[in-house]
C-alpha cells in the first residue's frame, strides 16, 4: 500500500503580506549551520591560512555564488529554450528553479576570487568548504520534499509515495538524496578531515567531495523522475547524470594530481 504525501504547506510563516517559505528557511539553515560547523572544525583542525573571520567573510561570497550560479545553471542546463524566449523570467528566482551543478560552479568561482583576494591556496579554502557543503545539500533536499517537487519514478515498493492526487506511487527520491549527498557525504568528508596526512595535502578533500557526490547522485538519479520538458537523454541518462560524469572525473583527477605533486615535491 502506497504512502500519501503529507502535503506540507510550503509557507512556513506569514507576516502580513510577506510569506516566508520552508525553502528559504532551509537555505538559511544550511548556510548558518554550515558556518557553525566550519568554525568548529577550524578550531579543532587549525589552518595556517584560515581563521574564523575568513569564515564569516566568505559566507556572503558563497551565498551570492549559490544563488547566481544555481539560477544560471538551471537556466542553461535545464530550460535554456524557454528562457531564450523569455529572458526576463530568468530573474524571477522566487518562482523556483535552481541547479546544483550551476550552484557548484558559482561557489567555485566565489572561492577562486576569495582565495586570490586573501592570497591563499585555493584548495586550502575549498577543502574546508567542501566538508560543510553536504549540510546545505541535506536541507535543500528536505525543502524539495516539503514542496513535493523533484520526486522519483514510479515504484511498487511499500514506501512509495503518491505526491500528486490521482498519480501513481513514486520513490521519495528527495529523501534518498538527503540521506546520500547530505548525511553520508558529510560523514565521509568529516572522517577524511580527521587525518593530518589528508588535511595537509590540499585538494584531496575537494576531489573526494566532487567524485563522491557525483557517484551518489548518478545512481540515486535512477530513482528520480527526469524533468518533463527534458526527459531521458543519451543512453537513457538524465541531465543530472550526464552532468555528474565530468564532475566525477574532475574529482578523481584532482586527487591524483594532488598525490602526484606531493610525491614529486
Amino acid at each position: 500500500m502506497a504512502l500519501s504525501f503529507p502535503n506540507i504547506d510550503p509557507i512556513a510563516l506569514s507576516i502580513g503580506p510577506i510569506d516566508i517559505r520552508w525553502y528559504a528557511l532551509s537555505y538559511m539553515a544550511g548556510f548558518l549551520i554550515g558556518l557553525w560547523v566550519l568554525k568548529k572544525f577550524l578550531r579543532k583542525y587549525p589552518s595556517q591560512y584560515l581563521n574564523a573571520d575568513h569564515m564569516d567573510d566568505i559566507l556572503t561570497w558563497i551565498i551570492i555564488g549559490v544563488i547566481l550560479g544555481g539560477r544560471l545553471g538551471y537556466v542553461v542546463f535545464y530550460n535554456a529554450e524557454y528562457y531564450l524566449s523569455n529572458p526576463l523570467d530568468a530573474l524571477k528566482i522566487w518562482q523556483g528553479g535552481m541547479a546544483f551543478h550551476g550552484g557548484l560552479i558559482g561557489v567555485i568561482t566565489a572561492m577562486i576570487l576569495f582565495a586570490w583576494k586573501h592570497k591563499m591556496p585555493f584548495f586550502a579554502l575549498a577543502d574546508r568548504i567542501a566538508v560543510a557543503t553536504p549540510i546545505g545539500l541535506f536541507f535543500g533536499r528536505i525543502a524539495n520534499f516539503i514542496n513535493g517537487e523533484l520526486y522519483g519514478r514510479a515504484t511498487d515498493a511499500s514506501w512509495g509515495m503518491v505526491f500528486v492526487e490521482g498519480d501513481v506511487a513514486r520513490h521519495p527520491s528527495q529523501l534518498y538524496q538527503a540521506a546520500t549527498e547530505g548525511i553520508a557525504l558529510f560523514i565521509i568528508l568529516a572522517l577524511l578531515q580527521r587525518y593530518e596526512s589528508v588535511r595537509k595535502h590540499y585538494g584531496i578533500i575537494s576531489g573526494a567531495f566532487l567524485s563522491a557526490y557525483a557517484f551518489m547522485r548518478f545512481f540515486v538519479e535512477y530513482t528520480r523522475q527526469p524533468d518533463a520538458h527534458i526527459g531521458f537523454l543519451t543512453a537513457g541518462l538524465s541531465m543530472g547524470q550526464l552532468l555528474c560524469i565530468p564532475m566525477f572525473m574532475a574529482g578523481i583527477a584532482i586527487i591524483l594530481f594532488t598525490k602526484r605533486s606531493h610525491a614529486t615535491s
